[in-house]
């Protein structure tokens, strides 16, 4: 459990403060008794004494309820069932459930109830396609990554290629490369962003241009794009902040005005959609989607390349492998001798396995229900967060679709709380919660590299203060949710 910020404490002056926990689990390892033999009881107000139901465990069994209706709140108090390795729960009418050990154990001894802010949705379907590519033996790229892309080219429709790749990044160098991207030319990229969305255009000895946010969506703003425009910039690289679609009208009537390319960073963005088509048909050069861990779909570590340019499609594949001109696996599985190939490039190994695509191909399947999850949660977190001290994010326009890969709030100037003490608070309470992103500009590499200041992004600086996402993920339970909310109006109200 992480510690609580300094003098953050739900319990009342003299007592010592302990997070509450579920008991509807085991105890991971068992509590000393005090020196002297005593019962410590710790955070546990005196007025729930006598009144409170108080739990006591051995540490091999799950908790079961005991009356001990005379325990103290200090040194010296009863010792339930003369039990060395007993813990004691006490829990008031208000049904807040809180830790006590006999002994000075510190909190972390007994919880493990800690709500993460994503966690991959893993069935067994997934582990059995795992388990039948390690019994095929076919273990890298080879039959089952090609119906995964084919699965994926089939969801997209409109006449897309789709090149997995073993990660985002992987994906928007290949991107970028099949572009001719090289040295003395700009992108434009979002300050708002993970470094993977610059980094790949330093791979190539370009220099990325940093622009701002929109307010409203956190997106990538038109206006700053224009304005960052010179005879220099070849490209823009829109990402689709927390699984919104940018403003690709918008985007796309400057770069055909300057003849400039597109690569969409789609990493957050399976299945959005913008005027009613999947991102990844739009009318951009090249779409990268992510398949990392916290993703919508997930492949452990993945992403896929989609294109309607064959020719650019050709050129990805070949780079993703060495620049050799032939898959290993058409290589390997001929029936006649077919061991010869041509190295036509320095490429790169940015292969996808057979494994990781198992694991994507069901995911695929599910990614439908998985959409609808995240936008019943969305919705709920929307009814229940309003009239808090917050901004919630944008929702999705007519003819959009929000993939909802992360709930981003930020806090309005009457919050009475800073960011980071929000989240050590709900950290405090068993809750997780993330930042996205530290913005480019402040990070030491690009910000010395390129000169950059926080006042030339005011949007982004401004975001970056006040926001923190909140869990958001198809194998929380509604209560997981619930306990999420309860906590925001309590810190919050």
């Amino acid at each position: 459990m992480a510690d609580r910020a300094p003098g953050d404490s739900d319990a009342p002056a003299g007592e010592s403060s302990v997070a509450p926990f579920d008991v509807n689990r085991r105890l991971a390892e068992p509590a000393a008794l005090a020196a002297d033999g005593a019962v410590r009881v710790h955070g546990v107000p005196d007025a729930w004494t006598g009144s409170a139901a108080v739990l006591a465990t051995d540490m091999d069994d799950t908790v079961s309820a005991t009356d001990f209706s005379s325990i103290r709140t200090i040194a010296g108090g009863s010792r339930p069932a003369d039990n060395a390795n007993a813990v004691i729960v006490a829990i008031p009418t208000s049904g807040t459930v809180h830790a006590a050990s006999t002994g000075e154990a510190s909190p972390s001894a007994v919880q493990d109830d800690f709500l993460p802010f994503a966690l991959p949705d893993i069935g067994e379907e997934e582990i059995r396609a795992v388990e039948a590519c390690l019994r095929s033996g076919w273990v890298t790229t080879g039959p089952v990554t090609k119906r995964f892309e084919e699965a994926f080219r089939d969801y997209l429709g409109a006449g897309v290629e789709a090149i997995s790749v073993n990660s985002a990044t992987a994906g928007l160098h290949l991107a970028l490369e099949s572009l001719k991207i090289g040295p003395g030319d700009e992108v434009i990229v979002p300050t708002l962003t993970f470094t993977a969305t610059a980094e790949v255009v330093r791979y190539l000895g370009a220099r990325p241009v940093f622009v701002d946010a929109d307010p409203h969506t956190l997106n990538l703003a038109p206006d700053a794009v224009a304005a960052a425009i010179t005879p220099r910039t070849r490209a823009i690289v829109p990402v689709h902040y927390a699984g919104l679609a940018c403003d690709m009208d918008a985007l796309g009537a400057l770069a055909a005005r300057h003849g400039l390319r597109v690569v969409e960073d789609a990493a957050h963005a399976f299945p959005a959609r913008w005027n009613d088509r999947l991102v990844g048909t739009l009318d951009s050069d090249v779409t990268v989607f992510s398949f990392y861990a916290n993703k919508t779909m997930t492949t452990g570590e993945g992403g896929m390349v989609v294109t309607r340019d064959a020719a650019l499609a050709q050129r990805i594949r070949c780079m993703r492998l060495h620049g050799i001109s032939r898959d290993a696996f058409d290589r390997y599985v001929a029936r006649t001798p077919s061991w010869y190939y041509e190295v036509v490039a320095a490429g790169f190994k940015y292969n996808l396995t057979d494994i990781a695509a198992a694991i994507g191909i069901e995911q695929l399947r599910k990614i439908d229900g998985f959409q609808a999850r995240r936008g019943a949660m969305a919705a709920r977190y929307d009814a229940a967060l309003a009239g808090l001290p917050l901004q919630l994010p944008a929702g999705p326009g007519p003819g959009a679709a929000h993939a909802w890969h992360l709930y981003v709030v930020r806090l309005t100037e009457d919050a009475g709380i800073e960011r980071d003490q929000l989240i050590q608070r709900l950290s405090g309470r068993g809750i997780g919660t993330s930042v996205h992103f530290i913005p480019l500009h402040r990070q030491p590499y690009w910000r010395d590299s390129y000169d950059l200041r926080a006042a030339d992004f005011p949007v982004a600086e401004r975001a970056f203060e006040t926001m923190l996402t909140l869990p958001l993920y198809t194998r929380m339970r509604d209560a997981d949710q619930e306990r999420v909310i309860a906590a925001l109006h309590d810190l919050l109200s």
